[in-house]
C-alpha cells in the first residue's frame, strides 16, 4: 500500500473564504437583530466552541442572546440556513486541479484522509461535495468533539485508516498549529502555500502548488523502497 495522506481543509484544499464568512455573520445579525460588527467579532471570539461544541442554530441562539437579541424561532431557522448555504458554496467551491490531484494520488494508491477543524454547516455539507467520494476517511473537528492540533485527532484519523500516525503523510497550510501536531505524532509533514502562507515559519518541506505533491510522494517512495 501506498503511504497513506491526510490533508487539511481550508487554505489546503479550497479557500477559506474568510472575508465571505464575515459577511455573510454580518447578514446573519441583520436577521436576529444585533449588530452585524458585534456578531462577526462575537464568532471570532468562540471559534473554539463551534469547532467542537455547538451546531449552527446554538450558535445563533447563544451569541445573538449574549449581544442583548432575543431571535425567534424563525430567525433562528433563517439565519442558520444562510450560514449553512455558505457551507455548501465554498466545498462546492474546489477547483478541477485540486480534484486530478486527488484522483492521481488514489490512482497511485495512497489512501486519502481529511482532518478539518470545521463547523457543523461544513460537517452537513460535506457529504454532498465533490470532495467527499475521493476521500477513505474525514474526520470534522464538530463531528469529534476535537480539533486540531490535538494529538489524538491525528491518531483516530489513522485508525481509521488502519495505520500508525507514523506511516501518514499530512498536507496542510499550517493555521491553528496543525504542522506541528501533525509532527508531534510522527506523521511526514508537508506544507502547501497554494492558498495561502499561512505559517511561513514552519521549517519543514513546502510546495507552492498542490500539483506538486503526486511527484514528491512518488520520489519519495523511491528514497524509502528496499534495496533489491
Amino acid at each position: 500500500m501506498s503511504q497513506p495522506v491526510i490533508f487539511d481543509l481550508f487554505h489546503t484544499l479550497i479557500q477559506g473564504a474568510d472575508e465571505e464568512r464575515d459577511r455573510v455573520v454580518g447578514e446573519m445579525a441583520v436577521m436576529v437583530g444585533v449588530a452585524p460588527v458585534e456578531l462577526v467579532a462575537a464568532y471570532h471570539a468562540t471559534w473554539r466552541d463551534r469547532l467542537v461544541r455547538w451546531d449552527v442554530e446554538e450558535t445563533v441562539r447563544i451569541l445573538a442572546g449574549r449581544l442583548g437579541g432575543t431571535p425567534t424561532n424563525e430567525q433562528v431557522t433563517r439565519a442558520g440556513e444562510h450560514r449553512r448555504a455558505l457551507g455548501r458554496r465554498v466545498l462546492n467551491n474546489v477547483s478541477t486541479a485540486t480534484l486530478d490531484v486527488l484522483d492521481a494520488l488514489r490512482a497511485d494508491g495512497h489512501p486519502l484522509a481529511l482532518i478539518s477543524n470545521a463547523t457543523s454547516d461544513t460537517a452537513e455539507a460535506w457529504p454532498q461535495s465533490p470532495l467527499a467520494r475521493r476521500f477513505d476517511v474525514a474526520i470534522l473537528s464538530c463531528d469529534v468533539g476535537l480539533a486540531k492540533p490535538d494529538p489524538a485527532i491525528y491518531h483516530l484519523a489513522a485508525e481509521r485508516l488502519g495505520v500508525e500516525a507514523a506511516e501518514c503523510v499530512f498536507v496542510g497550510d499550517g493555521a491553528d498549529g496543525e504542522l506541528a501536531g501533525a509532527a508531534a505524532v510522527g506523521m511526514t509533514v508537508f506544507r502547501t502555500m497554494e492558498h495561502n502562507d499561512t505559517d511561513p515559519g514552519w521549517g519543514g518541506p513546502a510546495f507552492a502548488t498542490l500539483g506538486d505533491l503526486a511527484a514528491i510522494l512518488r520520489e519519495a517512495s523511491k528514497v524509502m523502497a528496499p534495496a533489491e
